[in-house]
């Protein structure tokens, strides 16, 4: 996968536009009803970069990201401003955050993922790009102080632990992360013209699926 390990600048993520984006594919048969399928497992998540941007000079710090990416070429990190946490987004990270999984006692290597709740319904997201050195983990209430405990991949998510999770026990896990994503376009479409009219440019991006 033609990936680098970089962040967009956080200066010009925060204030863009986007999110998840789910695939339904909606039926409506001659009685009224509706069948309802996704061939998705997962919701993909889609931002603009550009409406984010005020000054031709983010604009000019845009284009020079774009081109070392070689557009759509090489995936990049991305700052979900609105979603980047095991936690809330205002609090802070904990060991505890995330129920990771339930040993016995053979598993060594776990991904890490986070799990969206409403009501009785939830959904597992794996987690393949923890910001570095914001990875905590616990097994059932307590922290693993020790990093010789454990060791994490950063371009994958994955946590290997220096033994077999105990059987019955509950790794956890607290994080920040990043969404791996590219360019959607070949092309930017600007013009310095667009600042002076109180317009900002459209560069969109996709997430990667990994």
């Amino acid at each position: 996968m033609n990936f680098h390990d970089v962040r967009f600048p956080t200066n010009l993520s925060f204030g863009a536009v986007g999110g998840p984006q789910a695939k339904t594919e909606i039926v409506t048969l001659v009685n009224g009803f509706e069948e309802r399928n996704s061939p998705w497992s997962a919701s993909r998540r889609r931002y603009d970069a550009g409406l984010s941007m005020r000054t031709v000079d983010e604009l000019a710090e845009a284009i020079a990201f774009f081109e070392a990416r070689r557009g759509p070429l090489y995936g990049f990190r991305w700052k979900d401003w609105s979603d980047f946490k095991s936690c809330a987004p205002s609090q802070n990270p904990h060991f505890g955050d995330q129920d990771i999984a339930v040993g016995d006692d053979v598993k060594m290597v776990f991904q890490l993922k986070k799990t969206y709740r409403s009501g009785a319904f939830l959904h597992a997201r794996e987690i393949r790009n923890p910001v570095q050195n914001t990875v905590l983990i616990g097994i059932s209430g307590d922290e693993l102080t020790n990093s010789e405990l454990y060791k994490v991949d950063y371009g994958s998510g994955q946590v290997t632990l220096s033994e077999p999770l105990p059987e019955g026990a509950t790794l956890t896990a607290g994080f920040e992360f990043d969404v791996p994503v590219r360019f959607e376009e070949d092309h930017l479409d600007v013009t310095v013209a667009s600042f002076e009219a109180g317009h900002v440019p459209s560069i969109p991006v996709v997430e990667l699926r990994q």
